[in-house]
């Protein structure tokens, strides 16, 4: 019961804010509540201040004690929402499937697939020598089993 209400109050929060959408949302036995969200445009500290009092400020800490914690997905957390694709256009992406590995620049995110383009180096198909090929993959998100963005300093 306690978790329905925080989840309504989340719920809520979110729909006030539809730039933001959830990521991951626990109620532990504890009472200890997990929220991590992700936004179009990325996650202030003030987005997350917005989630937190809209959950903390609707609970009575005299009727049910607990803990909130409110986060943003880290930048190396695994994409797991379909927006959080839209976000990382032509961005570098890992991403792996049951079959294979692949890095590529993230190129198109649809309702139902990724594209990614990436760059090789093979033989030349006469003579000697290499040549420069652009590859491209188009992965639907059921094959996805990980995909995490490459940060590059």
């Amino acid at each position: 019961m306690f978790k329905d209400t925080v989840k309504d109050l989340l719920d809520a929060a979110l729909v006030e804010r539809p730039d933001l959408f959830l990521i991951e949302f626990t109620v532990q036995p504890d009472n200890h509540i997990k929220v991590v969200v992700d936004g179009d445009n990325g996650v202030l500290v003030e987005d997350c201040m917005f989630v937190s009092r809209a959950i903390e400020h609707n609970l009575d800490r005299e009727e049910q004690d607990f803990s909130l914690e409110v986060m943003s997905a880290g930048a190396a957390a695994p994409l797991v929402n379909k927006r959080q694709y839209a976000k990382n256009l032509n961005r570098d992406l890992k991403v792996k499937t049951a079959t294979e590995k692949i890095e590529g620049t993230l190129m198109l995110a649809t309702e139902t697939n990724i594209t990614l383009e990436w760059k090789v180096r093979e033989p030349k198909p006469i003579g000697k020598g290499k040549v420069t090929v652009k590859k491209q993959a188009n992965i639907a998100y059921e094959d996805i089993v990980e995909a995490k963005v490459m940060i590059k300093f």
